[in-house]
């Protein structure tokens, strides 16, 4: 895929808005998806290691369990992913808190990769208690998440990080943010959605408040919204109906998962509805067995 400078891409999302059009952004946990979402015209595209497990059936919260290296998993997925799209920034989902990575060197290896930008997941951000307490105390905090857009800020990389409360929203708006993403929790609905979550109403609010607090840093960070039940078109309208100077929705559950469970239960479903038809003696066991029948008794005669 073509490179797309960071000034480029925040001049088309500027447009975008202009126009009153929301940005759509869409995870992409294999080459089709990614292929087809920027067919159908999504302005980013952000491959992380949820999206490998959430293709493969598992619940998106398995990229926050040690069932893989996660920035090892989206290096791997770039192979897939990048070379099929054509003119779209591709993000990748970086673990920020990653000890076993010196972050500024792997952030610019991603950048030569072809990655025009990057979102912080995996995500401590959606640990909370004693769990995330206990992170932070140990230095694998948000912080470090932080510290990660901050660096790719610094090289002039993309940054749409999640943020999950006013405070995380300001963080991520000093650093120099350029599109946050106000997260909502897993996102409900499908076969391995989630089933507690918030109402619509306690989402706009939440989104609201993530705004309001970012937009006292700075003027020009756009805000988008994401997870919990905004999970399908209308839940999106009624979010931006409901609040002000939201600018979008990102998807990956709601675009790929999604689409992908139903789309191929319907199509295999209209094979299913199939009728075979045949003429009568026609195909059939029965059919075969006595012409050969016949064709011994002709021959016995001849």
């Amino acid at each position: 895929m073509p490179f797309i400078e960071r000034k480029k891409m925040l001049k088309r999302l500027r447009k975008r808005v202009s126009a009153g059009q929301p940005i759509i952004g869409a995870g992409a946990g294999t080459g089709i998806s990614a292929k087809f979402a920027e067919r159908g015209g999504v302005d980013l595209i952000i491959i992380y290691n949820s999206g490998r497990f959430r293709m493969a059936g598992r619940g998106s919260l398995a990229g926050l369990m040690p069932y893989g290296d996660a920035n090892a998993i989206v290096t791997d997925m770039a192979r897939e992913v990048l070379p099929v799209v054509q003119d779209v920034a591709v993000l990748a989902g970086v673990c920020g808190t990653d000890p076993f990575r010196i972050m500024p060197v792997f952030l610019r290896q991603l950048k030569a990769m072809g990655f025009d930008g990057v979102q912080n997941f995996p995500t401590v951000g959606l640990i909370d208690g004693v769990l995330r307490q206990n992170l932070e105390e140990t230095g694998m905090g948000y912080d470090l998440e932080v510290e990660m857009v901050h660096e790719a800020h610094k090289l002039d990389m993309l940054t749409c990080p999640y943020v999950f409360d006013p405070d995380s929203a300001k963080a991520m708006a000093k650093a120099g943010a350029d599109v946050l993403v106000a997260h909502l929790g897993l996102t409900t609905k499908g076969s391995i959605g989630a089933k507690t979550a918030l109402t619509l109403d306690e989402s706009a609010a939440r989104v609201q408040a993530m705004h309001d607090a970012a937009r006292k840093v700075r003027k020009d960070v756009f805000v988008i919204c994401h997870g919990g039940p905004i999970a399908e078109p209308e839940d999106v309208a009624y979010v931006l109906a409901h609040t002000t100077g939201i600018d979008g929705f990102f998807g990956a559950s709601s675009i790929e998962r999604f689409a992908t469970e139903v789309g191929i239960e319907q199509q295999a479903r209209r094979f299913r509805e199939l009728v075979l038809t045949r003429e009568s003696g026609v195909g059939s066991r029965e059919s075969d067995g006595n012409t050969s029948s016949t064709r011994k008794a002709t021959k016995a005669r001849r």
